[in-house]
């Protein structure tokens, strides 16, 4: 069986106008992007937003309403040539009830031409996972590695990762950071990351795709989000003054203090800002996304 053709500088993913309804629900309306070969791409966003839907219609599991959509340059669904070459790991994978973990690993080379042995075996250690434990008798976080060691160690041209970490603890969240950075340097590959946990992922991200009410709201490089946003925090008067006539992200004032939120800033203004008595501090990947998205902080934290 050949593998899908595309030249090296063709988008992996290429999405125009994608639409997909549930009845009278519309789960995504119009997105339209592309997802660069080698590439490591946060595809963020609340809860229900639509970012489960889009994977699905990306990996061929589910058919557009309406739109175009191509992977490796071909159409994925009923598609064996594409789809032999991607790995979707989701927070809800199901296996068999009688599985072992063990199972799961051994199966691994039936469906993945690039699986490395070697290299689930030392993930296997260093997760702590017991093999040869029921698969409905692992916990969540067991459950979570599970998944975690077969998209690694996969090594899929195209992975995707829909939340799959989100049961792990913060030392296995990191550990599985650290070992995909690591491989993804070692095995360049094509990797969407779908999660709510913004400022744990930012510094692995190169680029930030934010789906709100079915809708694609950001589609840029993370460098250039990072440092698209300040806030200005000092006297509410000499405050307003500053920030007149800008288009303001976010506000929260107590007292006679105001804490405003806006786009970069030039070397010029900042310097008018510091004489004026304003303190400025930059805005994380995930403030900025939650000021965009206009949900509450914590709220979006709290998502799962």
């Amino acid at each position: 069986m050949t593998s899908p053709s595309t030249h090296p500088s063709d988008p992996v993913i290429s999405v125009r106008g994608l639409t997909k309804r549930f009845g009278k629900v519309t789960a995504v309306n119009q997105a339209s992007f592309d997802i660069e070969r080698h590439s490591i791409t946060g595809l963020l966003g609340r809860n229900g937003a639509g970012k489960t839907t889009i994977m699905q219609v990306l990996t061929g599991q589910d058919f557009a309403t309406s739109g175009d959509v191509r992977v490796f340059g071909e159409r994925p669904a009923e598609n064996a040539r594409v789809l032999r070459q991607m790995s979707f790991i989701k927070e809800s994978q199901r296996y068999p009830d009688d599985f072992q973990p063990k199972h799961v690993f051994a199966s691994a080379p039936w469906f993945f031409e690039n699986w490395d042995a070697d290299f689930a075996s030392r993930l296997i250690d260093e997760f702590r996972l017991p093999v040869a434990r029921r698969i409905k008798k692992l916990s969540r976080g067991q459950l979570s590695a599970v998944g975690v060691i077969v998209g690694l160690a996969s090594r899929a041209p195209l992975t995707f990762f829909d939340g799959p970490y989100l049961g792990l603890d913060a030392v296995a969240r990191q550990l599985f950071y650290d070992r995909l950075l690591e491989d993804y340097a070692q095995h360049p590959r094509t990797v969407v990351l779908s999660t709510h946990l913004i400022d744990e992922v930012s510094q692995l991200l190169e680029h930030v795709l934010v789906i709100d009410q079915g809708s694609i709201i950001i589609d840029e490089p993370a460098e250039s989000l990072r440092g698209s946003a300040t806030t200005v925090v000092g006297m509410t008067g000499a405050v307003e003054a500053f920030v007149g006539g800008r288009e303001i992200l976010h506000r929260d004032g107590i007292g006679g203090l105001l804490s405003v939120t806006i786009g970069a800033l030039t070397a010029e203004e900042r310097r008018t800002a510091a004489q004026a008595g304003l303190e400025l501090s930059p805005v994380s990947l995930q403030q900025l996304i939650v000021r965009r998205t206009n949900v509450p902080e914590k709220e979006f934290e709290n998502q799962s």
